[in-house]
């Protein structure tokens, strides 16, 4: 769904202005928010602290961030999401100049990349539950990727070709994505305790990360050195580190460790969480 998000924001912005105005794609936006929170407040309200109360108390997000396994899945994806957070505020320009693309021909350029990015997130799915034990691997050959489609974006003459290596970029994202988040929850699993909203607070700060950066860094490395210098750097990039991902080519063998989820649960169960996880350890 957030990649769903950022690709399909090109097209709608690009279409809307061209044809409606600068107004309403932020009309509708509010609209659509507006709904959402309803729908929210509805559907899901929000719950009382009885239930929180026997959670167990997951591990600092601080002392996640420095798990060197972690870090390594952090960097990758925000090393992955560079290429498109750069792309987005750059590529319009640069089809202006060099192809004389209108706003919406800008705009579509990005829904094509839509499918083969569903045809990433499927194919990982598929070769995950066959061979779980390669996650690394599928996540280096996602960077791989993106890495080769970089490179050749600034290599493309019109429309049409502009397409294909977006199309390569989403898709090497899918497979990093689908491969290394859920490597994030099996580290927590058996590294720490099995509570997962700090280390996937850690996985958006690394998307949010290569997003913030983009419209400031990628600008200027445009301004300075080039659009092509810039795709050659974040393929590059992409390509340097995913010999990295080898780090996390044992993670699959790891074994829970005496952790901090262990040691609650040995204290005696201090309510309905503890009792049931006690009851599944001497099953």
């Amino acid at each position: 769904c957030i990649s769903f998000g950022s690709l399909a924001a090109p097209p709608f912005g690009g279409v809307l202005y061209e044809f409606a105005g600068k107004r309403v794609p932020f009309l509708v936006l509010a609209c659509v928010c507006l709904l959402d929170g309803l729908l929210l407040l509805v559907l899901a309200p929000p719950g009382g602290t009885g239930a929180r109360a026997n959670m167990p108390v997951g591990t600092p997000i601080h002392r996640l961030m420095i798990d060197p396994y972690i870090a390594v899945v952090a960097g990758a994806l925000a090393t992955c999401n560079i290429p498109l957070a750069f792309l987005e505020p750059t590529i319009a320009n640069w089809m202006k100049d060099s192809m004389g693309a209108s706003e919406w021909e800008v705009g579509l350029t990005w829904l094509p990349a839509f499918f083969p990015h569903v045809l990433g997130v499927y194919v990982t799915v598929q070769l995950a539950a066959a061979y779980p034990h390669l996650q690394w691997f599928y996540g280096a050959l996602g960077m791989a990727i993106i890495g080769a489609s970089s490179c050749l974006v600034p290599a493309c003459r019109n429309f049409g070709q502009v397409i294909i290596p977006l199309c390569g970029i989403c898709f090497g994202i899918a497979l990093v994505d689908t491969a290394l988040l859920p490597t994030l929850a099996f580290l927590v699993d058996v590294r720490h305790v099995s509570v997962y909203g700090s280390v996937y607070a850690i996985a958006d700060i690394s998307y949010c990360v290569a997003y913030a950066l983009g419209p400031i860094v990628a600008g200027q490395i445009v301004h300075t050195m080039g659009f092509a210098q810039l795709n050659l750097g974040m393929g590059l990039a992409n390509v340097l580190y995913a010999p990295v991902l080898l780090f996390l080519k044992n993670v699959c063998q790891m074994k829970p460790s005496h952790s901090e989820r262990n040691i609650l649960l040995e204290e005696g169960p201090k309510g309905l969480y503890d009792t049931i996880k006690m009851e599944e350890r001497k099953g």
